[in-house]
């Protein structure tokens, strides 16, 4: 698996989104891709409750621990990379969680607009 280059949304450097949890397709902390991630786990998110409920109502649990998957589970506040398409449903039914822009990798582009995920930016004020 030949990652793609660490380029940002705003086309920068990519920068971590999280070492705990370690998140990410390579599971190096950011929100790198490549050909095989074809979820495009390329949003850095915050997550909150609301966001979490919605996952887990969509069959995909990220607050329940899997332990023989060596996953604690996430809590609203941790940093995660989300794959695109969950995060666009996501804002699509209202309740898209915080980004971080500087750790969201270019290829989210490929399925979120640039102006939805601004919208949502993290801004730490």
């Amino acid at each position: 698996m030949e990652k793609e280059p660490s380029q940002n949304v705003l086309g920068g450097e990519l920068i971590p989104c999280s070492m705990d949890p370690v998140t990410g397709f390579f599971r190096n902390g950011s929100c790198d891709t490549c050909a095989e991630d074809r979820g495009s786990h390329t949003v850095c998110a915050i997550m909150d409750k609301e966001f979490l409920m919605l996952s887990q109502y969509l069959g995909n649990d990220l607050s329940t621990p899997r332990p023989e998957y060596g996953f604690l589970g996430l809590k609203p506040g941790d940093h995660w990379c989300l794959c695109a398409g969950r995060f666009l449903q996501a804002y699509e039914e209202g309740c898209a969680p915080k980004v971080v822009l500087e750790a969201t990798h270019a290829r989210a582009l490929d399925i979120v607009p640039l102006d939805v995920l601004k919208e949502c930016e993290f801004n730490p004020a």
